[in-house]
């Protein structure tokens, strides 16, 4: 396909995420003025279908999987029935925080995907003999904050048939990549014996007492951590009274490393800190990970690369040294499975995400031009890596060679 239609199809990407601006912010609004948490979230789940559902040509399928997550497919579209389908992904994000609402702002993430997916759509069948048999999947993928549904959801094979795909993150500025960071959740229980902390403690094991030592092994640990490994954590439970020993204490943790193949290696020296202080105190100690862990994300520098030259075009600045988000994200497990990216975007505000400021933020009218705006460069890339010579298969080989580094 020449430049020139290329470029025709850009234009009519603009042209439709533009002429669908209130009903993409309504999606975004009702999704940020209900919060719902991680795997609860009931009423977005049915905004998304709903919004889906009444834009013509959308095969939509509630509860797909997991009770809080959807898909949406539209196509194929093009070619022949012969023809190999390339299948582009857009996912959508909504679960908030406790307390603080939608202060990672994933009703904009949401937005994201469902723009980007009806501005690739309504293009590509505006194209007459489409020589490339295309398919558009939108996944509601709930529980990123924590749980972890997209690991769920590549665990049922939602992601199989899939060819690339795209989600983008808002934050403070434009950034093409961050790699985002591996991580896992542990939860530490240590189980000892009450006893009267003044008539006769000699009779009590104090639970109390292995939590602390857990906590400060930890502290001394980081001394011989790498500079880019974190291990943090609070003690959720501590004890009941003053005067009655401990029986029962219980810790949460996040480990995270760069990658991940450099996680288990932080479980393993972690795990002694809590076993060394169950032994010390006599108590029993019990370790679990009760959520799926988090990969880094593997970079795709033609996907970069061409997300970047879009998103200049629509007006957005990349910085040569920008600033890295340190969190992490069920993307990065994606990144495993398929070539993708994950770009974060400015929303006009410094707010920091997970900030009371950052839930105002997300929800105000000044999202608004510039998440449209990043829905416009997710399609725009898309209508590249479809129509352009051989763009599609080098992606695909660039993430191979990723894949086998990281083996």
């Amino acid at each position: 396909m020449s430049s020139d239609t290329r470029q025709k199809l850009k234009s009519d990407i603009i042209s439709t995420i533009d002429g669908a601006k209130v009903i993409l912010q309504t999606l975004s609004q009702e999704i940020w003025s209900c919060p719902e948490l991680a795997y609860q979230e009931k009423q977005a789940h049915d905004t998304l279908v709903r919004f889906f559902s009444n834009q013509p040509g959308w095969k939509v399928e509630s509860n797909f999987i997991l009770e809080t997550a959807l898909r949406a497919t539209w196509g194929p579209f093009g070619g022949t029935e012969d023809d190999e389908t390339v299948n582009v992904g857009y996912l959508c994000e909504y679960d908030a925080l406790p307390g603080i609402g939608h202060a990672c702002g994933h009703n904009l993430i949401a937005e994201v995907g469902a723009a980007a997916a009806l501005g690739l759509k309504s293009a590509i069948e505006r194209q007459p003999n489409c020589a490339v048999r295309v398919k558009v999947t939108v996944l509601g993928t709930p529980a990123e904050e924590d749980g972890g549904g997209k690991v769920d959801l590549i665990q049922a094979g939602a992601f199989q048939d899939m060819d690339v795909v795209f989600m983008a993150h808002p934050a403070q500025e434009d950034v093409s990549f961050s790699p985002c960071i591996a991580i896992t959740d542990c939860t530490v229980k240590y189980r000892g014996k009450a006893s009267h902390a003044a008539a006769y403690p000699w009779e009590g094991i104090n639970a109390l007492d292995a939590a602390v030592l857990a906590y400060n092994n930890l502290a001394v640990l980081r001394q011989q951590l790498k500079p880019d490994w974190r291990l943090h954590g609070i003690i959720k439970h501590g004890g009941e009274k003053p005067n009655i020993i401990p029986d029962y204490t219980e810790m949460e943790f996040y480990l995270r490393t760069p990658m991940l193949n450099d996680l288990s290696e932080l479980k393993t020296k972690a795990e002694a800190c809590f076993k060394s202080a169950a032994l010390a105190t006599g108590c029993q100690v019990e370790i679990t990970y009760p959520n799926h862990a988090y990969a880094n994300i593997l970079r795709n520098t033609i996907l970069e690369n061409l997300y970047k030259e879009n998103g200049k075009t629509l007006g957005m600045e990349f910085k040569d040294n920008p600033n890295q988000f340190a969190g992490s994200t069920d993307f990065g497990n994606v990144s495993y499975l398929l070539p993708g990216i994950h770009p974060f975007f400015s929303i006009g505000s410094k707010a920091l995400n997970h900030t009371a400021q950052y839930t105002e933020a997300a929800g105000a009218e000044e999202a608004q031009p510039y998440t449209l705006r990043t829905a416009k460069a997710m399609a725009m890339t898309a209508v590249d890596v479809l129509f352009g010579e051989g763009l599609l298969q080098r992606v695909k080989e660039e993430f191979t060679q990723a894949i086998q580094k990281e083996a």
